[in-house]
C-alpha cells in the first residue's frame, strides 16, 4: 500500500511524494500573455510540491478565454515562461505547463482577436468577466472541419515552445467546459462531421490533439486532465451511456501512447472513474477538491486506496507555499482569501507565509 509521501516516477520525472499543484487561474499575467515577474516567484514558492501544474495557457491568440492569461506561441513568451521554469529547477521542483484552449468560453474584449471558436455555434451560459465588466458570452463560429488540424497545430507549436522554455511537459486540458471538453459532450457538440454525432467522433479531437502533441516532444512529456459530468460552463454530460462511451473511445485512444499521466477532476471512486484509470494502465492523478477543499486526510485516502497515484491539491496549496512540510509535521495551516484570487500583484499570490 502506498502513502502520499512515498516517491513515484512519472514520464522521466522522480518525485519524491504524491502531491501535485493542481493548475489554477490567477489572471497576473501581462496583457499581452507573458508571465508577471511574480510568477517566477509564485511557482518556485511552491516548487516543494514536486510536480507543478501551471495555471491554463493558450495555445493561440483565439484560444484565450480570460484577460491576463499567459499564453506559449511567441518568443516573448517563451522567455517568460524560461524565467519560470529555471525559478522552479534550481527549487528543485518540475514544472508541467496546462495547454488550455478555451474556446466558447471567452469575449473579444479579453483577447486580440474578435473570434471565438467551438464545436457548434451555441453560446456557453451566463456572462463571463471583461475589463468593461460582465458580458455575455457571444456566441461562437463553429470551427469548420478543415480549420481542424490547424487547431492541433495550435497546440503541437505550444508544446514544442513550452520544452524550448525549459518546461518540463505539458497537460492537454480536456476537462472544465473549455474548447476539447465542448467537444467531447453531446449538449456543446452537435456536429455531424467526423468530430461529432457519436461518442467516438466526439473523442477524436481529445485524442488527436494528444497523439500529436505526443509524437512532437516525446510521450514522457504529456499528460491530460478530463472531468466527465462535471457538467459545468454549459458542458453537460448527463447521459451515463454516452459520457461512458464517449471517454472510454479517448482513453483506449491514448492509452497505447505511454503518456506521462491522466489526471482526474472527479469523484474518484466512482466506477466510471475507476474504469478508466484500469483501461488507460498508467499514472493518474486526482483532484476532488474543486467544490470542496482537499484534505491531509482526503488525498492520503485517495492514495491508500488505490483510487490515483498523486493527488492534485489547489487551494490549500495556493495558501501554503510550504504545504507538503506543514501536512508531513502537522503544523497549521493558512487560509486562502478568494478576494486576491484573480488578478492583482503580489497579494495573495506571493505574500502567503511559510513557516520556514
Amino acid at each position: 500500500m502506498s502513502t502520499l509521501f512515498d516517491p513515484i516516477e512519472v514520464g522521466k520525472l522522480s518525485l519524491t511524494h504524491r502531491v501535485v499543484l493542481a493548475p489554477m487561474t490567477r489572471s497576473r499575467a501581462t496583457p499581452d500573455g507573458v508571465p508577471s515577474a511574480l510568477a517566477a516567484d509564485y511557482y518556485a514558492q511552491r516548487a516543494g510540491a514536486g510536480l507543478l501544474v501551471s495555471e491554463g495557457v493558450q495555445p493561440s491568440a483565439t484560444g484565450q478565454g480570460y484577460f491576463d492569461t499567459p499564453g506559449l506561441y511567441t518568443d516573448e513568451h517563451v522567455r517568460g515562461w524560461r524565467t519560470v521554469a529555471d525559478a522552479v529547477h534550481r527549487r528543485g521542483g518540475h514544472l508541467f505547463a496546462q495547454l488550455m484552449h478555451a474556446g466558447r468560453v471567452g469575449h473579444p474584449d479579453n483577447k486580440h482577436t474578435p473570434r471565438l471558436v467551438a464545436p457548434s455555434p451555441i453560446a456557453a451560459p451566463g456572462e463571463i468577466f471583461t475589463r468593461g465588466g460582465m458580458r455575455a458570452h457571444p456566441v461562437p463560429d463553429a470551427l469548420d472541419e478543415a480549420e481542424i488540424p490547424q487547431v492541433v497545430e495550435e497546440f503541437v507549436h505550444s508544446a514544442k515552445r513550452a520544452v524550448a522554455a525549459g518546461i518540463d511537459g505539458v497537460e492537454v486540458h480536456a476537462a472544465n467546459g473549455y474548447l476539447i471538453h465542448q467537444f467531447l459532450a453531446p449538449s456543446s457538440n452537435r456536429r455531424t462531421d467526423d468530430y461529432g454525432g457519436t461518442p467516438e467522433n466526439r473523442a477524436r479531437l481529445a485524442a488527436g490533439i494528444v497523439r500529436a502533441v505526443a509524437e512532437e516532444i516525446g510521450p514522457e512529456k504529456v499528460g491530460i486532465r478530463i472531468s466527465p459530468s462535471h457538467d459545468i460552463q454549459g458542458v453537460i454530460e448527463d447521459d451515463p451511456e454516452q459520457t461512458a462511451r464517449t471517454y472510454r473511445a479517448l482513453v483506449d485512444a491514448i492509452a497505447p501512447l505511454g503518456i506521462a499521466y491522466l489526471s482526474y477532476l472527479a469523484d474518484p471512486r466512482a466506477s466510471l472513474i475507476r474504469e478508466l484509470s484500469s483501461r488507460f494502465g498508467g499514472i493518474t492523478i486526482a483532484n476532488d477538491g474543486f467544490a470542496r477543499t482537499t484534505t491531509l486526510a482526503s488525498a492520503s485516502a485517495i492514495v491508500a486506496e488505490g483510487l490515483a497515484d498523486l493527488v492534485a491539491v489547489g487551494r490549500p496549496l495556493l495558501a501554503n507555499p510550504d504545504l507538503v512540510e506543514r501536512w508531513r509535521t502537522g503544523a497549521p495551516l493558512n487560509e486562502a482569501d478568494p478576494d486576491t484570487f484573480y488578478g492583482g500583484g503580489a497579494e495573495g499570490y506571493t505574500d502567503y507565509p511559510a513557516r520556514t
